[in-house]
């Protein structure tokens, strides 16, 4: 059990989305942050993660790749189910957004990005 004072909570990728994106486990994700409860966090600053949160500086999107294109890039590059659908989506926001930039951390994505003409965030 962590001290009081060294307090710290590791949040997974699907933790984050959940609290991002409404699903079956946003209400668990959302109670899980209960240190304001727990008179751990200070009401402003829960008040005010939560705000970052809902309205950060992003715009969310609805998004689904070409499904038309998936079975191409499927072929083309050796990319594990989650990555081909980042690849097929990003291509596909890409012609309607092509000012768009990509961000990946992983090797085979980020190459088959470039393959693609995707820009990348260096």
């Amino acid at each position: 059990m962590p001290e009081q004072a060294g307090l710290a909570i590791y949040w997974d990728a699907s933790a984050i989305l959940s609290v991002l994106i409404r699903d079956a486990h946003s209400a668990r994700a959302t109670g899980a942050a209960r240190l304001e409860r727990e008179r751990e966090l200070p009401t402003v600053l829960a008040d005010s993660a939560r705000e970052l949160v809902r309205n950060g500086p992003w715009r969310r999107l609805a998004l689904q790749p070409d499904w038309a294109s998936i079975d191409d890039l499927a072929a083309r590059w050796p990319l594990r189910g989650a990555d081909l659908w980042h690849l097929a989506t990003a291509a596909t926001l890409s012609r309607e957004l092509p000012e768009m930039r990509m961000i990946t951390f992983d090797s085979r994505l980020m190459a088959a990005s470039t393959g693609l003409g995707l820009a990348l965030v260096t």
